[in-house]
Order: structure tokens, then C-alpha cells, then sequence
């Protein structure tokens, strides 16, 4: 059994279209390496230097990594993780 990891419309491209690919238990940071290994290019685009962009939000199993132990959160066969791009925007103005 393997990890599967749902991957965010935006880096489909880097993914051959595919919404959902597996990868291999570890840590969070092994996973986005080894995923680059398979799909160039997404390593760079969630990460930076060891560990995951500011505005990118990893869940595993519906748990936001940033509460467990961030890239080194170990995730396990039969897991599910969810990368999130973090959405930002308005103008800052109450809406009424």
C-alpha cells in the first residue's frame, strides 16, 4: 500500500492531469522529494530549502501538518495527503 496524494488543480500540469498519484511513507519532505523524482518541477513548487512554502498548506488525513511536526510529520502506507495552495485576496473591506 502507498500514500496517496491529492494534488491541486494548478500543478496537475507537473502531474500528467492526474488529481490523485501515489507516493512512499517517511516524512512530508522525503514525499515531496521523492514525488519530484516522478514529476519534475513539483518539489520547487512546494518547497524551498527543506522545508514547505509559507503558502502551502499540507494535510494528512484531514490534519494540517503545521500542528503536528510540519516536513518532518511522518506519514504512513494508507495515508492521505492533501497539498492546498493557500488562497489570498480582498481588499480588506467588511462586506455588509
Amino acid at each position: 500500500m502507498a500514500v496517496t496524494v491529492r494534488i491541486p488543480t494548478p500543478l496537475q500540469r507537473l502531474t500528467q492531469g492526474r488529481e490523485e498519484v501515489e507516493g512512499k511513507a517517511g516524512t512530508i519532505i522525503e514525499l515531496v522529494e521523492t514525488l519530484d523524482k516522478a514529476y519534475p518541477g513539483i518539489a520547487e513548487r512546494i518547497s524551498e530549502n527543506g522545508k514547505i512554502r509559507r503558502f502551502v498548506n499540507i494535510y494528512i488525513n484531514e490534519e494540517d501538518i503545521r500542528f503536528l511536526s510540519a516536513e518532518g510529520t511522518v506519514v504512513k502506507d494508507g495515508d492521505e495527503v492533501s497539498i492546498v495552495p493557500a488562497i489570498a485576496g480582498g481588499d480588506g473591506r467588511e462586506v455588509s
